[in-house]
């Protein structure tokens, strides 16, 4: 039932923002993606001197006091800093106001907003939420003391610290919390958003994904694990392979994203330019390993069949999905409910969540064909992780401003050091940018613990009623 007797909405994409390796601002995302510029660099310094991984994609360029105050400078870790920047510039998009992090003075908030405050909500996703706080202040207990540890880590030092900030930032009386998925954070988020403005919860939800886990600490953690690519210090732009028969482990990136969902009805009355739709949500537990996918994409492939199904895309299931499903237009379809082949698939691209893993590039493609059957393989997916590298909890919102600006410009990322594919059959988009018709896109997301994610969204154009 739809909250306050609303029927279910539709829900629109009218502002992004981004702060990451590869730049500052949603467009400097997007840039480099496209142009497959790679964001991964070596690190140096003390604290990674003695790692036995030294890259990753480190945000640089970001000026604080662009947007914060110096105290709140001062006080807030770099993560909860680029989630406030990344929220404002979304704002901004979505109102037709520069507020990017590269441009925007610090200004009074909260910044005018159409939408009642009270069903205006935020959602922040991050798998770890402001760790460099809970070290920095072990560090400080160990060396100085009780008296040393700071007042801050008490009020900001929570995964859900950014989303109550925001919050205040902007005047905003919705709910506001954190969300906690892994690497399926931010897809997650993403559809919990979509699912309070369809049901009549929110008329907009900003969600935001913020990650740093590039600290010697979860570097060593992921290293210990063998997850992370090795061996890449001279040539870290060569790091992140997926699907690659050379790769041997993801690349990880710190940085934020925000996305701001809007009901159509709220969009249209207030005449926003709507950048795409957010049209299907599937989420999934593969309740198998807590770091190996579940080896024949059972889970991913049930997410993927929800968010189809969740978006109306209802055909003929593939071959190892169908047995026993009973098809549904519903959120809870089965796998079987999902996609037929050929052209009556309804994906025109995907960005997969390909991380350069062995286990998990596998396994996401034996999801795909489990649900889209002989089709999955003429379906061009694009894995950009190779050119960002892995933001973790922040990877779904951050991918999903590249399927939006796929669906917007009709063009398809190249995946980076796909030199020698291990899946030659399946249509990975390489080398360079390609260029095609594309009208709806299926991003994933997988982490461990099992969690998956996956978001169908479609281009805006009078066509489906949104422009």
């Amino acid at each position: 039932m739809s909250g306050g007797g609303r029927g279910p909405e539709r829900v629109a994409i009218t502002g992004m923002g981004a702060v990451t390796a590869s730049g500052i601002g949603a467009p400097a995302l997007w840039d480099a993606v496209v142009a497959g510029r790679s964001a991964i660099t070596a690190l140096d310094g003390a604290a990674f001197a003695e790692l036995p991984v030294r890259i990753g994609g480190r945000v640089r360029d970001f000026d604080a006091s662009r947007v914060l105050t110096p105290a709140q400078a001062r006080r807030l870790s770099p993560v909860v800093q680029w989630a406030i920047a990344t929220a404002d510039e979304a704002l901004g998009d979505a109102l037709g106001t520069a507020l990017d992090g590269a441009t925007a003075a610090v200004a009074e908030p909260p910044f005018p907003l159409p939408w009642s405050p009270r069903r205006t909500a935020v959602i922040v996703a991050t798998g770890s939420g402001p760790v460099d706080a809970m070290q920095a202040a072990t560090r400080a207990l160990d060396a100085r003391g009780p008296r040393a540890v700071p007042l801050a880590l008490a009020m900001h030092g929570a995964p859900d610290a950014a989303a109550a900030l925001i919050s205040q930032r902007h005047g905003l009386h919705g709910a506001a919390q954190a969300v906690s998925a892994t690497c399926a954070s931010g897809g997650v988020a993403l559809g919990e958003g979509l699912r309070r403005i369809r049901h009549g919860y929110a008329d907009a939800v900003l969600v935001v994904g913020a990650e740093d886990c590039l600290g010697p600490v979860n570097l060593a953690a992921n290293a210990n694990l063998r997850a992370l690519a090795t061996g890449y210090e001279a040539h870290p732009e060569a790091a992140c392979r997926p699907f690659d028969r050379g790769r041997g482990g993801f690349v990880m990136s710190q940085g934020a994203a925000a996305i701001l969902l809007e009901s159509a009805s709220a969009a249209r009355a207030r005449g926003a330019v709507v950048l795409a739709e957010l049209a299907g949500f599937g989420a999934s537990s593969d309740a198998h390993h807590a770091t190996a996918p579940e080896p024949g994409g059972r889970g991913a492939a049930e997410a993927v069949a929800e968010a189809l199904a969740d978006a109306g895309i209802d055909a003929a299931a593939g071959a190892d999905a169908a047995a026993g499903a009973a098809a549904s237009a519903g959120a809870a379809a089965a796998v079987g409910a999902a996609v037929g082949a050929g052209a009556a698939v309804g994906i025109d691209a995907i960005n997969a969540h390909g991380t350069g893993t062995p286990a998990g590039d596998a396994a996401e493609l034996a999801a795909f064909a489990r649900v889209f059957g002989d089709a999955a393989r003429r379906i061009p997916i694009s894995a950009t992780k190779s050119v960002t590298g892995h933001l973790l909890g922040a990877s779904g919102v951050a991918e999903a401003i590249i399927a939006v600006q796929s669906l917007r410009t009709g063009m398809l990322p190249p995946t980076r050091n796909l030199d020698d594919p291990e899946f030659p059959e399946w249509d990975i988009v390489a080398g360079a940018a390609r260029r095609a018709p594309i009208r709806t896109a299926l991003s994933t997301s997988f982490g461990f613990g099992g969690h998956n994610a996956a978001l169908v969204l479609r281009r805006a154009d009078p066509a489906n009623g949104l422009s």
